[in-house]
């Protein structure tokens, strides 16, 4: 067996080791608004919720000190307010393209040719062919060596009907996209095994 110290590697090492070793990642796809109302949609792959009864979501993004805030991060925290979509398999395509770093103010919904919808209780738009998106207000953030973690209180919840079964979201209706390491992405896919306890 292969064994790293990571003191004794370099930055982009360790960071592929830990995006290979910790995976699939979810994505968040993130839709803001900066403060003059002008849109941003982005994808993160370290993302997680942190509590679900009052749930808070969380995403990282390189921090001020390490290139620079992302846009998504920076509206964030200036506005107060985030949308997460949830990416499915028939939007891979369209969530890969809002990678591409455009100059603040250009819209990657635009890019992309993703189709709007209204948010109810945030300004930012989401993506109306999401299967579920959170409306989130921001709860708090924290500086972890090269990434400012924020985190989003869930005020909002929206869930297309097409992934419900008597009412809730039936996981085996719901195709979502993981990230792998590298350049690699994975389709959630159930298999024949039930949680026992």
């Amino acid at each position: 067996m292969k064994e790293f110290d990571v003191t004794e590697v370099d930055g982009r090492e360790s960071a592929r080791l830990i995006k290979s070793a910790v995976s699939p990642r979810p994505i968040a796809w993130i839709s803001t608004a900066d403060e003059a109302g002008r849109e941003n949609l982005a994808p993160f792959s370290s993302y997680n919720y942190v509590s679900s009864k009052q749930p808070v979501v969380s995403f990282n993004s390189p921090n001020a000190d390490h290139g620079g805030l992302k846009d998504t991060a920076r509206n964030a925290l200036d506005t107060g307010e985030f949308a997460v979509n949830v990416v499915t398999e028939p939007l891979l395509q369209q969530m890969d393209t809002t990678s591409e770093r455009l100059p603040p103010g250009e819209s990657e919904f635009d890019l992309a040719e993703i189709d709007r919808a209204d948010c109810r209780r945030i300004d930012a738009s989401r993506v109306a062919d999401a299967a579920v998106t959170m409306e989130c207000t921001l709860y708090d953030s924290h500086e972890v060596h090269d990434r400012l973690m924020v985190l989003g209180e869930v005020q909002y919840v929206h869930v297309a009907d097409r992934v419900l079964t008597d009412g809730q979201i039936d996981m085996t209706k719901v195709d979502t996209v993981g990230r792998l390491g590298g350049p690699y992405y994975t389709i959630s896919e159930p298999v024949e095994f039930e949680r026992q306890f």
